[in-house]
């Protein structure tokens, strides 16, 4: 597994992390102070507005979960993964396509694209 790979994991396991005391330690630890989150309908900056984007996730969709779909693709500083979410064990709802930038060892942007969705 590359840093990248274990990057973008601890990434999926923030959107998991339920308890906000670990979820954000786990946002610091994962991005930069100055990061930033966008997709269509959601955006978060910084580690306290990236945390309450996820809670408000956490809050829309109780007990989904995140995970990644196939590998990292990355070079330079720019990484591509897939990623799903849907009940524990279930099918996916929603999956899509994040492109993020990277600082070798932080996220410090990430774009996300809703590949699919319920109507």
């Amino acid at each position: 597994m590359t840093a990248t790979d274990e990057l973008i994991d601890r990434y999926i396991a923030a959107w998991n992390e339920t308890d906000p005391n670990l979820r954000r330690d786990l946002i610091a630890r994962t991005w930069r102070a100055d990061g930033s989150y966008l997709d269509p309908v959601m955006a978060g900056d910084g580690v306290e507005g990236i945390d309450a984007m996820i809670a408000g996730v956490q809050a829309r969709f109780p007990g989904f979960v995140m995970r990644r779909v196939g590998e990292v693709d990355a070079h330079n500083d720019r990484v591509r993964f897939g990623w799903a979410l849907g009940p524990d064990g279930g099918e996916p709802v929603v999956g899509g396509t994040d492109f993020g930038v990277t600082d070798g060892e932080r996220l410090a942007a990430i774009t996300g694209f809703i590949d699919f969705a319920p109507a």
